[in-house]
């Protein structure tokens, strides 16, 4: 049978009526813990070996478990483990490759919380990370590789400046060494790209944003492609005999690699960093999940469409220095853009705006339709000052990097008119500047 695509996949995937009395929308499954029935049945279910079966939702629950089907689906990956933040999904990430003394190369433009961990807590665990000026520089990445690097990290487009990452590029680096890519496509979404289809091995993200797509639920995702070789001697923690694995059939080579084979990671990340960790989404979170993924390419279509008419007004506003949004024609990275990118970029577009820091808090106090609210990826268009709110955290060393000044300004494009929000755009940077500013789009 020919695999359905994916708009089929976003409402059908994962799940099949038949198994939950023919419901049309997935069950919230809002139990702590199931009966396990006989003594034979609970005691196959402990140990693993009964597939789709349930004892205790932090490690596995029905309506939790077609999300992330469902997503896996979508990424034609080999699974995905659904936990309770996007910050939850890279630190697991995170610990579950680099884990016992490794260390990890990424750019210096990533979100400020994710900087922030890199920088300040990983090293506290033993991880090290080597951030580098430009992550598409793949000679510069390739020498800095070390022989305890575990992997390469990205966003396939940064934040809040929209750089994209050349994920196939940075794959044949990584895959060179013996290493992993990990990409967070947050704002991308698996709508507009999936990573996988070009190389890397492990996605995260942060599903609070696109996936959802209604600022109501806090969630994240861990997803594997299934293709990477953990089994190279680089990962021993991969290899080790895992006691709450054993079983009949593996009595004595335990270990996730020989238990699991290609799921070895994602297996690892649920029975190891999930279980014990505990960042567990619940099921209605899980629903919520579902429901807005049912929309994701009608709801991103449109706001990409609003995006780029946004983008397009900003260039041509004489208070606005520099727009950041790599999908425009003519921008340094349209040739990336094409080939990762033909839906378009996203959702998020910054500018730099003429004048200091009272211009700013002007024009943020004096918008109407959007929100001044540090999150992407919601129905309403919301705004922020990523220096102030969201990245604040980022020292000043890193700043430059990201483009992060005073007068930086970050948009998430939702489902309003787009007329209506280059108007308040408008009037808000007329409000800033005391000047009559036209808004003919």
């Amino acid at each position: 049978m020919t695999k359905e695509k994916f708009d089929t996949l976003r409402i059908h995937g994962g799940y099949n009526p038949a198994d939950h009395n023919y419901a049309a929308s997935v069950p919230i499954y809002q139990n702590a813990a199931f009966a396990l029935g006989s003594a034979e049945r609970g005691e196959a279910v402990a140990a693993g070996t009964l597939p789709d079966s349930y004892s205790y939702s932090r490690v596995a629950n029905p309506t939790v478990d077609v999300f992330e089907k469902r997503i896996a689906e979508l990424h034609d990956a080999v699974g995905a483990v659904a936990v309770g933040s996007g910050m939850a999904a890279i630190s697991y990430t995170i610990l579950n490759v680099a884990e016992n003394n490794g260390r990890i190369i990424a750019p210096k433009n990533l979100y400020g919380a994710t900087l922030d961990e890199f920088q300040t807590l990983f090293p506290k665990f033993g991880i090290e990370c080597d951030f580098v000026d430009n992550i598409n520089d793949l000679d510069n990445v390739k020498a800095t590789i070390k022989p305890d690097t575990k992997a390469i990290y990205v966003e396939s487009v940064s934040n809040p400046t929209t750089e994209i990452s050349d994920i196939e590029g940075l794959a044949k680096v990584a895959h060179q060494a013996g290493i992993p890519l990990i990409v967070d496509n947050t704002f991308s979404t698996p709508y507009l790209f999936n990573p996988i289809k070009f190389g890397a091995d492990i996605v995260v993200y942060s599903s609070t944003k696109g996936i959802n797509g209604h600022g109501n639920v806090i969630a994240g995702l861990v997803v594997d492609g299934g293709h990477f070789n953990w089994a190279n001697g680089k990962f021993p923690q991969l290899d080790e005999n895992e006691f709450t694995i054993k079983s009949k059939e593996f009595p004595t080579d335990y270990s996730f690699n020989n238990f699991f084979g290609k799921k070895a990671f994602i297996e690892r990340i649920r029975l190891k960093y999930l279980r014990l960790f505990g960042a567990v989404l619940s099921p209605f979170d899980a629903y919520l999940e579902l429901i807005g993924l049912e929309t994701i390419s009608e709801r991103i279509s449109k706001e990409v469409a609003t995006a780029t008419k946004i983008a397009k007004f900003l260039k041509k506003n004489p208070h606005v220095k520099r727009v950041y949004y790599s999908g425009l024609p003519g921008d340094a990275q349209e040739d990336l853009a094409k080939k990762y990118y033909p839906k378009g970029i996203g959702t998020v577009v910054s500018f730099d705006l003429d004048g200091d820091l009272a211009n700013v808090r002007k024009l943020l106090n004096s918008v109407k339709v959007f929100l001044y609210l540090p999150n992407v990826g919601d129905s309403r268009s919301l705004i922020v000052n990523p220096v102030k709110v969201t990245h604040r955290e980022v020292a000043p060393d890193k700043r430059k990097a990201n483009h992060l000044t005073n007068q930086l300004i970050r948009l998430s494009i939702g489902l309003e008119d787009s007329d209506d929000l280059i108007s308040d755009l408008g009037q808000a940077i007329e409000s800033a500047f005391k000047l009559k500013i036209s808004v003919d789009n």
